[in-house]
């Protein structure tokens, strides 16, 4: 059965954090992450979320290794007291480069931690790598028919490496109300200007809006996460909420909750 996992701003306060993990836990879902933007520590926030959990494995996505080197990111899993069993460790690069330092750093964490690694990809090439090298691969504001292919990269990758393929988990953004859509279409926006992305909607011929769910009923949510059903190993719904409040936040983990 595939399955679900939760994510959430890592720069919301950790009065939210908690109370979202602990009812990600008890509705069955089988992961919490966080993102890691450039001004926010990703794995402080983490801890938060890890506190208040037992079973959930606990994911960062993902950390930019031009802006946070290995040995950076080594010493934050370990200041913060990172359960290592849990830990699912995303990492990503930008150009120029991208595919050597995506190389060094999976070597360079494996060395000092036994946590599994996730590589962050968008094209071919990244998807590849993920597959020849990491744990598991995140992918990101991608439509279901895009992932397949990039399934089919992964495995290709890993094919060639002789190994088996590693975990496949997107994020799927997930915005309910009015407010909430607004503030999804503001980040899609966002996200539209930048190169590396806009070269993946291209590719898609999708609008940034298009990977992601925007409905008024909570009702709606599981009928249109059911198009993932099938195509990926791990849907983590990316919170959207209306507000940075745990109320706003706990309806769209409620909505989504897995199907048990």
């Amino acid at each position: 059965m595939m399955g679900r996992g939760v994510a959430v701003f890592a720069g919301i306060p950790a009065d939210v954090i908690r109370p979202t993990a602990r009812e990600t836990e008890a509705l069955g879902y089988g992961s919490f992450w966080v993102n890691h933007p450039p001004t926010i520590d990703g794995l402080a926030a983490l801890a938060a979320a890890a506190g208040e959990t037992r079973r959930l494995d606990l994911g960062v996505g993902v950390i930019p290794l031009h802006n946070r080197g290995p040995k950076s990111i080594i010493d934050g899993v370990q200041t913060n007291a990172l359960p290592i069993d849990r830990l699912l460790l995303g990492i990503g690069a930008a150009n120029p480069e991208a595919l050597r330092r995506m190389r060094e750093g999976v070597a360079a964490l494996r060395g000092a931690l036994s946590c599994r690694v996730y590589a962050a990809a968008l094209g071919p090439k990244m998807c590849r790598l993920a597959g020849e090298a990491f744990d598991g691969v995140l992918l990101n504001w991608l439509t279901p028919a895009h992932a397949r292919r990039s399934a089919d990269w992964v495995r290709a990758g890993a094919a060639e490496a002789r190994r088996p393929a590693p975990r496949l988990a997107a994020y799927v953004r997930v915005a309910i109300g009015r407010a909430a859509r607004e503030r999804l279409a503001a980040e899609a926006k966002r996200y539209g200007a930048i190169p590396a992305y806009a070269a993946s909607f291209k590719r898609m011929g999708v609008a940034p809006m298009e990977t992601c769910i925007a409905v008024d009923d909570p009702r709606a949510v599981p009928p249109a996460l059911a198009a993932w059903d099938g195509v990926i190993d791990d849907v983590v719904v990316r919170v959207i909420p209306a507000s940075d409040t745990a109320e706003d936040h706990l309806i769209v983990v409620r909505a989504a909750r897995p199907v048990t």
